[in-house]
């Protein structure tokens, strides 16, 4: 049956429980706009502890949604297209801003990149095949939350910042495969553990005002290195 037909649900305990992972997942969207208004008045860290807390909401809002069946209960409300929705404006179009504005670039082509985030950003989330079968992404996975958070941390001289941004926009069209860190089955345990190190040594950064001292700032490099690496150790191709 078309969903946007069908007739009027009943509301009962089952369809407001999914109704309200929705409502979750649609939580995601406040925290960009709450970390863009950190953003705009130049609160670096607070804007990314809001993207944290959205990474967070899209790291768990799936796994309540399969087993809730949400998609089959409420067939007129898309989860996927919420959450790409969502993942635009807190992977993407937030970090974007913060990138061009943050005085990390060369003034000279920093609006130019950041525009460069955004169009490769947005095609990226409209591929029908960003996925694999297996749950690695392919190509770079549009997670400029990410990079901008390393940029922040780092602070390389601005001719490299942007050139790291140029090889990660090619890169999303190149078909090598990036991890998905919590739904690959390859390397769970170790991956998992991982993540949550390196959720921690980020929220460290935040905290510490995004200058973290060197042994922070070189395990999150080394996690960054094992989260790449794994990539290709993909044992499965189709």
């Amino acid at each position: 049956m078309d969903p946007i037909n069908a007739p009027r649900q009943t509301v009962t305990p089952l369809t407001v429980a999914a109704f309200a992972v929705h409502i979750f997942t649609a939580c995601g969207a406040g925290c960009a706009l709450v970390a863009l208004m950190a953003a705009v008045a130049g609160k670096w860290p607070q804007m990314f502890l809001w993207l944290g807390v959205a990474l967070f909401i899209d790291g768990i809002d799936g796994t309540f949604a399969r087993r809730l069946r949400v998609a089959e209960i409420l067939p007129r409300w898309s989860g996927d297209v919420l959450d790409l929705v969502v993942d635009v404006m807190n992977y993407v179009f937030v970090p974007a801003y913060a990138l061009a504005a943050g005085g990390l670039l060369p003034p000279a082509v920093a609006t130019a990149l950041g525009i460069v985030i955004v169009i490769t950003g947005s095609l990226y989330f409209a591929d029908r095949r960003m996925k694999t079968a297996d749950y690695y992404f392919r190509g770079f996975p549009a997670v400029w939350n990410v990079a901008a958070f390393y940029l922040f941390v780092l602070k390389l001289p601005s001719w490299l910042a942007a050139l790291s941004i140029v090889a990660l926009a090619a890169l999303t069209f190149v078909p090598i495969h990036f991890i998905h860190p919590v739904r690959i089955a390859h390397r769970r345990p170790l991956t998992i553990t991982a993540l949550g190190l390196w959720a921690a040594l980020s929220l460290v950064a935040v905290v510490e005002n995004l200058d973290p001292g060197f042994w922070v700032a070189a395990t999150l490099c080394a996690l960054a290195i094992y989260f790449v690496g794994v990539g290709f150790l993909r044992r499965h191709h189709p």
